[in-house]
């Protein structure tokens, strides 16, 4: 048995333990310089990732070790890498896509909010997201995390916050080292590939239990809060939602998210992928976004009167997302791919109607108290970057409420029984972004532009590119 401790007397003096300053426990961010190299040191950071997301919302940056990071170091990107096509090639010039003459440097500044742990490096290692400016340290406004905080700003004039909800789905497939090849579904625990049909399985997560513990301990390291995870209708596609909370704070969680995801699907020699379509017949991936919009000084919902009813505000935002969104669709559907998820019968919306409770519609009213009213934009997908489709997505938003845009009748049926009413491919996506003049309102005339050049320069890579169905049908019988 083992010794009884002696308890302590009244008299006996009680050790002091030194007070961790909250700089030091918290997981994700600290306020300034000072406290950053406090969490650093405590943690034995060696090296920092100084990462921001390019217009694909793929990380971009550079590495340093932590003394450098302390010691006020300057760093750098050229003005490029917003310019370069997801195959990394680079448009030609067009009258409104121009590059900058001499490619000079943007300056990154990291948001010491953002930093935390990269729990998946052996050696100890720290990240942080940046944004960026030019040498006169002025804000370069068509970089994504800008772009949002721009989109944030107009809200903020009129004395309101967004707040915004995304849900992520992603699919788990085999590695495939060969392009050519179709995606197919990687064996789980039972050693067996899973099937599909398996929406809302706990079974179906089970299959892949060690992943997702990894997924929510690499999650739990970085401060980034995962509210539910479930299995989706097709063969190993989950989902993730995220707590509701501010637009920048969420887009910088769903950037670290897939990023984590990808690497914990790595560790267990599988892919992680956000296509919005990886696999043909089975269902497209989305990235569903929840918003309403708060007033800062009172904390009320704005779509919501006193009385309960839905205000004037919340119609026309809903107005505004039927007006505008398909006008930007090519910032919630970026690819070529992203249209392959917007089909008939695909699980789902190709319209731009609007519904109480109907997942059918573009945009769903769910069913919630008067304090948590809400519109939830069913039409991006995962492969979009989350700044860019948060941006256009709030903006068209807000442009109805500027424009004070009426909707139509909520629809009460099905609403995918007629005619696609979005573009059908990103070309005509493409023109519609470009030829809309209120979008230079919100998103501005500079990020339009290079944004434009660079999808139109992708979609000429993707020309270039044989199908299958093309050697298939056309081989022989043309």
């Amino acid at each position: 048995m083992a010794a009884r401790k002696t308890p302590l007397k009244a008299s006996t003096p009680v050790p002091k333990v030194a007070t961790v300053p909250p700089s030091l426990r918290s997981a994700r961010g600290v306020a300034n310089w000072k406290e950053a190299a406090q969490w650093l040191r405590a943690r034995g950071i060696e090296d920092i990732e100084c990462i921001t997301p390019d217009l694909a919302g793929v990380p971009r940056g550079k590495m340093m070790p932590t003394s450098k990071f302390t010691s006020n170091t300057s760093l750098a990107l050229p003005s490029a890498i917003y310019r370069h096509t997801i195959s990394g090639e680079y448009p030609e010039e067009t009258e409104s896509f121009r590059y900058e003459p001499r490619d000079s440097d943007l300056k990154l500044v990291p948001d010491l909010s953002t930093l935390s742990v990269v729990p998946w490096e052996s050696d100890p290692t720290a990240q942080v997201i940046c944004d960026i400016v030019n040498s006169d340290g002025v804000a370069v406004s068509y970089t994504p995390r800008n772009l949002l905080k721009r989109i944030m700003g107009l809200y903020r004039e009129r004395g309101w916050k967004p707040v915004v909800a995304p849900e992520i789905e992603f699919y788990l497939v085999a590695k495939n080292d060969d392009p050519d090849y179709p995606l197919h579904p990687p064996k789980g625990r039972s050693g067996r590939s899973i099937l599909g049909g398996q929406g809302y399985s706990i079974a179906g997560i089970n299959e892949f239990d060690e992943l997702i513990d990894d997924i929510y301990h690499f999650s739990e390291k970085q401060g980034l809060e995962i509210d539910t995870l479930i299995h989706e209708e097709g063969p190993a596609q989950l989902e993730i939602n995220l707590r509701h909370g501010d637009p920048i704070e969420l887009a910088d969680q769903v950037f670290m998210f897939k990023r984590t995801i990808r690497e914990a699907a790595l560790k267990h020699g599988i892919y992680a992928t956000f296509m919005a379509k990886p696999i043909q017949s089975q269902p497209g991936s989305a990235m569903h976004i929840h918003q309403s919009v708060v007033n800062i000084e009172s904390g009320k919902n704005v779509f919501t009167n006193p009385d309960g009813s839905p205000s004037p505000e919340f119609f026309h935002f809903i107005g505004g997302m039927q007006r505008y969104v398909p006008n930007a669709l090519a910032m919630l559907a970026p690819y070529v791919n992203s249209y392959r998820r917007l089909a008939p019968n695909m699980s789902c919306p190709v319209n731009n109607a609007w519904g109480y409770d109907n997942r059918t519609t573009a945009f769903r009213v769910p069913v919630s108290d008067a304090q948590a009213r809400r519109v939830e934009n069913r039409l991006p997908s995962s492969d979009a970057n989350p700044y860019l489709a948060l941006a256009a997505s709030l903006g068209s938003g807000l442009l109805g409420i500027m424009k004070k845009v009426e909707p139509t009748p909520p629809t009460e049926d099905s609403a995918n029984e007629g005619s696609i009413d979005l573009p059908r491919g990103l070309l005509e996506a493409i023109a519609l972004l470009e030829d809309e003049p209120a979008f230079e309102e919100v998103l501005g005339k500079d990020f339009i532009d290079i944004y434009v050049g660079v999808k139109r320069g992708e979609f000429e890579t993707f020309m270039q590119v044989i199908s299958p169905w093309e050697r298939e049908f056309l081989l022989l019988n043309v």
